[in-house]
């Protein structure tokens, strides 16, 4: 990737965020534009623009990020019912294009009232 996403920009201290969490491999910020009472991002360190450009190097990072998914629903009191969003490309809603987990919590949903990008 040639240029910086708003997410590197945000792992790179470039842009302030509120952190929820990070390690080596990953952060967690609440979504700016929430869809739900509790919406945060878990974003991956390694700038990957989707999904399925992802290889098989990355399947230790695919599997620390859906564990941290779990962890963060724990500390925010949501892990008895949160919905878990990867957008796929621009059709899909993807606007950022560096691979982004959304967690939604504390909310009922209904079928197509999520508008995530």
């Amino acid at each position: 990737m040639s240029e910086e996403t708003l997410f590197t920009k945000i792992i790179n201290g470039n842009i302030p965020a509120e952190i929820l969490f990070e390690d080596d491999h990953c952060i967690c910020i609440r979504d700016i534009n929430p869809q739900a009472p509790t919406h945060v991002l878990v974003i991956p360190r390694k700038p990957l623009p989707r999904l399925v450009d992802a290889t098989e190097d990355d399947k230790a990072l695919l599997g620390h990020l859906m564990l941290k998914v779990g962890e963060i629903a724990r500390e925010l009191g949501i892990e008895r019912a949160f919905r878990v969003v990867i957008n796929n490309g621009e059709s899909a809603g993807q606007t950022v294009f560096h691979l982004h987990l959304h967690i939604l919590g504390n909310t009922t949903f209904d079928e197509g009232s999520l508008g995530i990008s």
